[in-house]
């Protein structure tokens, strides 16, 4: 799997390898093999055989804080290789999205400010609809540029946690280089994803307006389900090198059986990302207030300066965030590897370890 050598890219030992590529159906193992008695000496205490952990985290099936623990040790471990891109990425995101939703804000504080004692229902009509037109325009282009991001962070996270499990330093030009290959089909795989995430909520707001709610809320508990069932395609797709739909087949076969575990880690990670986010984005957030306004009872309007300040908070929780959920989906398929296909053990061997 990871066990021709070290000093070639994590990527091209697994690719290399058949284990990784297309492993064979195995049991299911949630407590890794037994290993050989260590040789006994007479008056001797033996201490139990430590897991071999050459990097991040030890290599054996793993529970639910070393995931998290192990996201938090590679910032930390790799603070230029993943922090310093991720403050980069997400900056020039979060900046260009400004850039392209501003006419849209700037829309809705004209709309916000019209007088309904002296507007005509005409120009109040006409207001809206230029709103709701330069909102839709701004919000795709939005996503789209989020969207790339994203996708891209994502992936290069994944490339730098796996050298992390095995202790393997990596610059950006290598974790590019492994990545680069992979771009477009992550984005496929990642547009593909939404859209049934998004059928999924379509068919539930079809059903609540033109059948009933209870219809509708019996929907929600399927968009959950695909949503963890294909939680882990990125880190199939970007270590295993497969097609987009492989890597959907990949990670389903994965979760099955334990979906219950993988979303109530995905859930945890989530929450804890969202209480940091919002904790770095308080400050930022209270900055954007017009407090006058908010006394008197005056309509918010939103200035260029008080969006940047929201931005700028926004892209430093993001640097932290991001790369911390990134992290825990790749660990989160890397443990269900080594429980259910024994990649513990040819990590070890490719890490230069004993098994």
């Amino acid at each position: 799997m990871w066990a021709h050598s070290n000093d070639r890219g994590l990527l091209a030992i697994m690719s290399d390898t058949p284990e990784w590529s297309s492993p064979d159906a195995r049991p299911e193992r949630e407590t890794p093999p037994p290993a050989p008695p260590p040789q006994q000496y007479y008056g001797q205490y033996q201490p139990p055989r430590q897991a071999f952990k050459p990097g991040i985290i030890p290599l054996r099936p793993l529970g639910v804080g070393e995931i998290l623990d192990g996201a938090i040790t590679t910032m930390r471990r790799y603070p230029k290789a993943v922090l310093g891109v991720s403050a980069i990425v997400v900056a020039v995101t979060q900046l260009l999205s400004l850039v392209i939703i501003w006419p849209m804000i700037d829309d809705l504080n004209r709309f916000a400010a019209i007088d309904p004692n002296t507007a005509t229902p005409q120009q109040q009509q006409d207001m809206a609809l230029d709103v709701l037109s330069s909102g839709l325009i701004s919000g795709t282009v939005g996503l789209v540029v989020t969207l790339i991001g994203q996708v891209f962070l994502s992936g290069y996270i994944t490339v730098i946690v796996g050298r992390a499990v095995l202790g393997q330093p990596i610059t950006f030009g290598e974790a590019w280089a492994e990545f680069r290959p992979r771009l477009l089909r992550l984005l496929g795989a990642t547009i593909l994803y939404g859209l049934i995430i998004a059928a999924g909520v379509l068919l539930a707001v079809v059903l609540g307006v033109f059948a009933s709610f209870f219809l509708s809320f019996l929907v929600i508990p399927l968009i959950v389900w695909l949503a963890v069932m294909f939680s882990l395609v990125t880190p199939a797709l970007v270590l295993e090198r497969g097609t987009v739909g492989e890597s959907f087949g990949r990670s389903r076969l994965l979760v099955d059986g334990v979906w219950w575990r993988t979303f109530g880690i995905l859930l945890l990670a989530a929450f804890l990302a969202s209480v940091i986010g919002n904790i770095i984005g308080i400050p930022f957030n209270l900055g954007t207030l017009d407090i006058n306004a908010l006394l008197e009872g005056r309509p918010q309007v939103m200035t260029f300066g008080a969006l940047l300040l929201a931005t700028i908070g926004g892209a430093i929780a993001g640097t932290i965030t991001q790369p911390f959920r990134a992290a825990v989906t790749v660990l989160l398929y890397v443990d269900r590897r080594m429980r259910r296909e024994g990649m513990d053990i040819e990590l070890a061997r490719a890490a230069g370890g004993q098994v």
